[in-house]
Order: structure tokens, then sequence, then C-alpha cells
């Protein structure tokens, strides 16, 4: 039997859908090259954005149009689905599984049936584990039966995709930071660390894969809190592990156990809980990449307090100034949000201004939507033409910062992790050095997945050209 997944949204959802591949995998199924010829497809939603939600709507029915073809109902439009059509020709009818998962999915947990029929499973936020019993249903052609969503959270043991290098491994799960604008703490639920003991299991089990780079994951990593039994003395102590013990004891485990994962990286963080230890620990452990994610959303204090981040510019600026004194070679990128409700033209310069003092490699920027169920939904709207207008200085200071930082580096000769063979030339292999940076070079294929040495010779767009050095 087949599946097919595709995944939208951030990289926990990235790190779920590739623990459920390896639900299927390990029971003997095969990955189809589409939906159209699947036993089941599985969607993995995303809802932090009113766009994403639409996309995934147009999916949908694309879906419903599909699962029509593939029963051989007669007015089934086959010509989106040509693929299924001819599938179903050649070997009659074969009914598809629709899953959906994520936050979507857990958003709209009690009315996706009622407005999607058409959809076999919903799994929520919180019913991912019950994957194994969906699997064996629809092995044993069983109806579909209602997901129980009322459990607490559990995280997988491995989360890495078949044959991967570099991948995700999920320390933490939810937020409790609410921020005004954000529906992640809605859906995703309060703050849950996982287990040091469990992270460590899992790192060795890539060890084992000979994954070379992870990233660990969470809505909030820099929060995490755990607790361990010690055995220091004759008595037992639960000690708790925050995110700067859990990196150093990390880095002590891959030395221990000398593992080939030789890069660690981390995010998102929140600058509110971005402390000094943790600082400390990227500039003592060469294993933790010198690139740092660090979201500010918006320049003006005014702003973030109402978007309830619980920082204000002077300490976020204080806090760059901090790391990059510690971390000399630290690359920066960031979040901004412009057109939030009440942002006045003193607040866009307020922002501009931050950027040019911080001076990020990229960011990610996008204009407020409001979503359903946020405080700052309910406030007055700015006008979508005036939210586009300041995104868009934005975008234009920030491809200048861009352009000048990554000019800084050319010239040097950087580890690089080659990924895979570049898009614009087959002779050459794209990689990524520890800043993040993206960099084509000529190269065998053989190199794929292994660490080298690339002197950067120039900068094209936003990527590196550079020369392998032996």
């Amino acid at each position: 039997m087949k599946y097919f997944i595709e995944t939208y949204g951030c990289e926990m959802n990235i790190a779920e859908s590739a623990s459920v591949e390896r639900l299927f995998i390990a029971r003997g199924w095969e990955k189809a090259v589409s939906a159209q010829v699947a036993d089941v497809a599985i969607i993995n939603t995303c809802s932090v954005r009113g766009s994403a939600e639409e996309r995934i709507e147009g999916r949908l029915g694309w879906y419903n149009g599909l699962k029509a073809v593939r029963a051989g109902h007669p007015g089934a439009k086959r010509k989106m689905h040509q693929e299924a059509a001819d599938y179903v020709a050649a070997n009659g009818p074969r009914p598809l599984t629709l899953v959906v998962m994520g936050c979507m999915a857990e958003r709209l947990l009690h009315d996706f049936k009622n407005t999607h029929p058409f959809i076999d499973y919903v799994v929520g936020t919180y019913a991912k584990h019950h994957f194994g019993e969906i699997i064996e249903s629809i092995e044993e052609g069983r109806k579909p039966f209602e997901v129980d969503d009322t459990e607490q959270y559990k995280f997988a043991a491995v989360s890495a995709e078949p044959g991967a290098f570099s991948t995700f491994v999920p320390i933490m799960h939810g937020c409790n930071n609410f921020c005004t604008y954000c529906i992640v703490p809605y859906l995703r639920g309060r703050e849950i660390s996982r287990p040091v003991d469990e992270i460590l299991n899992e790192i060795d089990v890539l060890t084992k894969y000979g994954v070379r780079e992870i990233t660990l994951i969470g809505q909030n990593v820099n929060s995490y809190k755990s607790s361990v039994i010690s055995r220091q003395s004759s008595e037992a102590e639960t000690q708790e592990i925050n995110f700067a013990q859990l990196l150093q004891i990390i880095a002590d485990h891959l030395r221990k156990t000398k593992s080939s994962i030789e890069w660690v990286r981390f995010m998102s963080s929140h600058p509110k809980d971005f402390t000094d230890d943790v600082i400390d620990v990227i500039a003592k452990e060469e294993v933790i990449c010198r690139h740092i994610h660090l979201p500010v959303q918006h320049g003006s204090s005014a702003v973030l307090e109402k978007m309830n981040r619980r920082y204000t510019r002077e300490q976020y600026l204080a806090l760059v100034q901090k790391i990059k004194d510690r971390i000399p070679d630290v690359s920066l990128t960031t979040d901004i949000m412009m057109g939030f409700p009440g942002e006045t033209e003193q607040d866009v310069e307020d922002t501009l201004d931050l950027m040019g003092q911080v001076k990020y490699e990229s960011a990610m920027m996008y204009y407020y939507n409001p979503r359903e169920g946020t405080p700052a939904a309910k406030l007055e709207q700015l006008p979508e033409e005036v939210r586009k207008e300041r995104l868009q200085k934005v975008i234009d200071l920030q491809l200048i910062h861009t352009d000048e930082q990554m000019k800084k580096r050319v010239g040097q000769t950087v580890k690089v992790l080659a990924e895979s063979v570049s898009r614009d030339d087959k002779e050459e292999l794209l990689g990524q050095t520890e800043q993040h940076e993206k960099v084509a070079f000529k190269a065998e294929k053989s190199m794929i997945g292994k660490f080298v040495m690339v002197k950067i010779d120039e900068l094209n767009g936003h990527t590196y050209k550079g020369t392998l050095q032996h």
C-alpha cells in the first residue's frame, strides 16, 4: 500500500509529518509518487495566517474531486485528476483515505467533518499518537473511527525523514506567551518540555543513521524547562534543566558518543527568554552554530507592548549587542510584522531605525493579518494598502542590509554542509554554511551529506559562489 503526505507551515509540522511517515514505512508501506495514486493522503495543515488556511481549503476541494475519481463516480471530473483516472482505468475503483492533521485540524476539530464530509480522519494536535490505529484500520478496510483528541500531547520517538542527513529534533511543544496577534497558543496549548533522556535517545538514533546536523525546535525553545534526577550524593535530588543547560548536555553527549552530528541549531527563540547563559554556551561550544533567529516583530516599544511581546526596543537592542560582543561571527535573522493595529508613521521609522542598528542578514517580513480568536483581531485595523506600503519599506531596506552583510564573508574559507545538486548547474552542489547561508560550488555528487571546506569567491543574488578546497 502507498501513502502521500503534504505539509504546510512550520518546522514542527515538518517534524511531525516525518514521524508519521516513519510509522507507514515501519508497516511496509511505500511512498506514492503523487496523491492521485496513493491509498492514503495526509494533509498537515497550518493556521498561523489566513492565507495558509485559504490555500489548504483550495487543496481540500481538489482532494474532494480526487476522491470522486478514485471511487469511480460517473460524474467525477477526470480532467484535473488524469493520473488518478488512468490508475482507476487500469486497476478499477480504489478508494482514497483522506486524513487532515495539524493546526487547522485542531482549530476546526469539531466542525471539519460537518463542513468537509469527504475527510475520513481529522487528527488534532493531541491525537497524532493514534496514527498507528488509523493505519491499521485502513489496512483492514474498516470504516473510519472518530479520533480521541482529549489526551496530553506526546512526542514522537524519532522525527527524522528517512535518509535525511539534516533533521529536526522537537524539544518542546506549545506556547505560554499569548502574543495578541498569534493563534498558536490556542491551537498548540500550553508549553510542554520534552524530557532530556528522550532527546538524547533520539540523538543517539540519529547518530546511527549518520545524521550530520540537527535543529532543536519548539514554539519557544529557550523557555525549555525539564526535571531530571541527579545522584551526585547518596540521595537522589530533582534538578531543573533550562535551555542553556540542555545545549551543554547535548554538546557534551555528542563529544562523548563521538556522534556524526557536527552542527546543532535551534529555533524559534523569544527575546524575553534569551538569557546570558544561552549566549555563553553558544560562544563556548563549536558544535552549536553561530546563527541565531531572534524574532523582533517590530521596532517600536509602543507596538511591542500592544503585541504583548514583553520587551522594549531598548532591551532587544541591548540583547543584540551582548550577542555580537560574545559571538563576533554570529549571523542574526528575524521576523518583522508591519501594519499592526494602531501603528503610526513614527512606529514605522522606529522599526527602520532598529533594522539599521542590528543589520540582520535576512528577515521573514509580512504585514499583519487578523486571526479570528486573537485579541488583536478585535482592534481597529489599518487599511490593507497602508500595511502593504509599510511592509515594502521594510523589504527594501532589508535587501540592502542582506547584500551588505553577506558581502562581508566573500573571500573567507568556510565549513559547508553539502545538501543537494544545484538547480542552476548540475555540475555544482548547493550547501549551507554555519551561518545558514547558501553556497554553490563545483563538486562530485558523492560529497552530498558531507562537510567540506569552500572558499567564498563571490555573491550572486543571495547565494554565494565558491571553490571546493581539497
